[in-house]
């Protein structure tokens, strides 16, 4: 039953993702943009070169606050990944409730003897 949540978790998360694909893509470059333009903000000299880095980064940084649809994506990502940890603990609980954890190598043995 478990297992039934966590899939459908899954999915819902999934599609989430996939329809904040765009705007997470538009998010990661306009961040770029931002750093680089911050980047070389600090390393200008002259007072022409700071006005044009500072015009820059003020449009990586209004797409990238035109792009927040995007933390959703970034969400949808992390219950992704929670929902993998998940399904995997649960694949491992089975393992430890199994009365015959060594049945297989002992049978070998036995059968060799």
């Amino acid at each position: 039953m478990k297992k039934i949540g966590l899939v459908m978790i899954g999915i819902i998360a999934a599609v989430i993702l996939l329809s904040n694909l765009g705007s997470l893509l538009g998010m990661i470059l306009s961040v770029g943009v931002l750093y680089l333009a911050i980047k070389k903000f600090i390393k200008a000299d002259a007072t022409t070169g700071k006005v044009i880095w500072g015009l820059i980064g003020f449009i990586g940084l209004s797409t990238a606050v035109a792009n927040m649809p995007a933390i959703l994506g970034i969400l949808a990502i992390y219950i992704l990944y929670v929902v993998y940890r998940k399904w995997n603990e649960l694949g491992e609980k089975k393992d430890d409730n199994d009365p015959f954890p060594h049945f297989e190598k002992q049978w070998d043995e036995l059968k060799k003897s």
